[in-house]
């Protein structure tokens, strides 16, 4: 059986959490008075957030944290891991079929 890797399971939390905003209530009517570039922030935000506490955990020796090496390379590791998570994150908004206000969905916009 195989593994599943740091950059897989980042990317699927991208995944989760835009669908999240996409989809539950409280959170979607919020984010949906966002404008584009502003929802791209508040993701890029919230990654950015994450990233920083899994290493910031790693660096305080926490012991289910040791995904990531308080050192430069865990650092480049964490960037690349990142970038995984910001590009899933941001393709499955794109993708992700929208709700209107009514119970009607709409894809891409249309």
């Amino acid at each position: 059986m195989e593994t599943i890797t740091q950059e897989e399971l980042s990317a699927a939390a991208g995944i989760l959490l835009s669908l999240g905003f996409s989809y539950l209530p409280g959170i979607k009517d919020r984010f949906e008075n966002l404008t584009p570039t502003y929802k791209r922030l508040v993701m890029l935000g919230l990654l950015a957030l994450i990233a920083l506490a899994v290493f910031g955990l790693g660096c305080a020796r926490v012991e289910s944290a040791g995904w990531v090496s308080c050192s430069e390379e865990g650092a480049w590791a964490l960037a690349r891991i990142f970038i995984a998570a910001l590009i899933a994150n941001q393709a499955a908004f794109g993708v992700a079929p929208r709700l209107n206000s009514g119970s009607r969905s709409r894809i891409n916009g249309c």
